[in-house]
This record gives C-alpha cells, structure tokens and sequence, in this order.
C-alpha cells in the first residue's frame, strides 16, 4: 500500500495546479492533469511518474512559499514516485531500505561479493583472460539467476503498477510513441523546448537531459555488447576475449565511456540542485545508484586495459562484484524508475 498522507498532499497541490493552469504547456504532467476534474490514488501515482523533476513549474508558481498555499509540485510528486516504486516492489522491504540506506547496502555488498569472487579465483578455470580466473561455467551459475530473478522481481512491480494506474491494452501506436518520448528525453527539455531549471532557477539548461541521455545510451550499447558476445560464444564457438575491433568492443568500449561519464555527470547535477525540491529522504539511495552504475562502467574498461596484467584477478572480482550487486539492486533501486517511466508513458499515450 502507497503512503496515504504523500497521496493527500500531491493531490491538495494537484487540484491547486488544475485550476490555475498556468504551466499547461511545461511537460506530459500538466496535460494529463488537466484532463480531469478529480484524481484517485492511481491518477495521482500515474502523475508522479510521468514527472521528471525538472522543477520548471516550482519556479514559475506564484503560490510556492511563503503563499499560504506552499505548493511544491516536483517535491510533492518525487516522494509519491519513490513511494510507488517501494509499494509496488516484490518483495517490498527491500526497496523501502534501500532508498533509505542506499549508499551502506551497495558498499556492503560490492566489497561482500569481490572479496567472495576473489576467493573462488583459488578454484582456477579454464581458458584465456578472465577465464582463466574464474570459468565460464561459474560466471553463468552466479550471473544467470541474478540477472533473471531481478526481471521476475521488476515484472510483479511493473504489473502492479499497470493495475493501480487502470492500464489498458498496449497497442503497437502506444509503444511507439511512449519509446519515442524515452529516447528523445522530451520532457527533460520542458514544452518550450530551452531545457530545465534543474541546476539553476534563473537559467535554462539541456545538461540533465544530455547527462540521462549518455547513461541511457551508455547503458543499452554496454548490454547489447554483453548480448552480441553470448551469441558469438553460444552460436559461433568463439569465446572471449575479443579483440578492439570486434563487435563486443566497438559496442561495449564507447558505450563504458559514455555510462561512466553520464553518471559522473549526473552525480554532479545531482550535488548541485536544491534538494529540497525533490524526495530528500531517497537522496542517499539516488546517488548511491548512480555511483554504483559509474562504478561498474569505469571497472569494465579499466579490465579492458588491465586485462593482461597482474592486476587482472583483483580488479575482475571488483567488477564482478559491482555487476552483481548491480543486478540483484536493480529492481529496488532508482534503475526501477526507467521502467516504470516508460509504463506511465505508455499509459499516457493511452490517454492521448
């Protein structure tokens, strides 16, 4: 169950903003608002998540504080879309830790999972590279269940969510248009296209946007090398390593550099923004995703250097170690809000 009292206040500050209209152009939030007189929990969970905090409506409100009105919208929704996501999480009370403690638990993890890859090293393995510390057969028992359980785990949330916001059947039109939402980032730009207010009230700015861009982007070339390079060893009987010019490497090596720079980048948005218009209480979780994910880029290409030297046990089981908690955080962890964003487009393109 979603917390009610954050529930009540997005839709005391949502009526407000539905009968002032004033930001009707600035982002899919407001259109959808608009579109009727009265919000049930669902509405309100289903606004929440079409937000992306880009806070060019608090800036422009003239009934923010000291109005006795005190709205603040992307506070208002950022703590309703982190709640959404805890709610609706399987199981449940790992979520509501993690945004709390976020930076504790990754840590804790990571250092638990390298120190536990850099002990199975002593079994040894077989072949070339990274193999050669630990098998192939080893990587699949540990990474296999704990890149699926994660994708069970986000299919209950998601399923949830698709209930709660009274989601109807996807079309091929839908999707098209929610994914086109997605890797423009058009939201991120505001409606009149000059960028968001994130880093600066009096200046606007694409940075976010490009920074989210770079992750995303990053992240999607870094998976899809990781796909073509099981395919290569499954379908075609060559296994890794893969020289630079090969598929998995022209993917995955400029794909690294933009998920460690994207994060980077957003990490230092992040730190510069006002918190206290977003969900001050998931900060520490926030960031700690994001470093997490940089981490894991810039381990991979540092591998990649690294890969024949004598450093190449110790920094495999770092990195091993940072995929996995990666992968087992991820549906509790802010990687959930892509997904559940993309499910709040498509339901608005529903409404459209």
């Amino acid at each position: 169950m979603q917390t009610v009292e954050l529930i009540q206040e997005a839709r005391r500050q949502a009526e407000i903003c539905n009968a002032c209209r004033y930001c009707e152009g600035y982002c899919s939030v407001f259109p959808a608002m608009h579109a009727g007189r009265a919000f049930s929990d669902g509405d309100i969970t289903q606004l929440a998540n079409l937000c992306h905090n880009c806070r060019g409506c608090y800036y422009a409100c003239q009934y923010t504080a000291p109005h006795e009105f005190e709205l603040n919208l992307p506070k208002a929704l950022a703590e309703v879309r982190r709640d959404s996501w805890e709610a609706y999480a399987w199981p449940q009370p790992l979520a509501r830790r993690f945004h709390t403690h976020g930076g504790a638990i990754a840590l804790a993890l990571a250092l638990g999972f390298a120190l536990i890859f850099w002990a199975l090293r002593a079994l040894g393995g077989s072949g070339e590279g990274f193999y050669a510390a630990l098998s192939h057969n080893a990587m699949v028992a540990i990474f296999l269940p704990a890149f699926l359980l994660p994708l069970v785990s986000l299919g209950v949330g998601m399923a949830r969510y698709w209930r709660a916001v009274d989601g109807e059947p996807i079309r091929l039109a839908h999707l098209k248009r929610a994914f086109g939402m997605a890797a423009k980032m058009k939201n991120l730009a505001a409606g009149h296209g000059d960028g968001c207010n994130f880093e600066d009230e009096d200046r606007f700015s694409h940075a976010r946007r490009y920074a989210h861009q770079a992750v995303m982007y990053g992240f999607l070339l870094c998976f899809a090398s990781t796909s073509v390079g099981t395919v290569l060893h499954y379908a075609f009987d060559m296994p890794a390593p893969y020289p630079l010019w090969s598929l998995p490497k022209l993917l995955g090596v400029p794909g690294g550099v933009l998920l460690t720079a994207g994060c980077i980048w957003m990490a230092a948005l992040k730190l510069r923004a006002d918190r206290t218009l977003d969900d001050e209480g998931a900060f520490g979780g926030s960031i700690a995703f994001i470093l997490l994910l940089g981490f894991v880029a810039l381990t991979g290409l540092a591998l990649y250097a690294l890969g024949s030297s004598t450093v190449m046990p110790a920094l495999l089981a770092v990195h091993l170690g940072a995929v996995l908690t990666f992968f087992l955080l991820t549906p509790f962890s802010k990687m959930a809000h892509g997904f559940y964003r993309l499910l709040a487009l498509i339901r608005d393109a529903q409404r459209t």
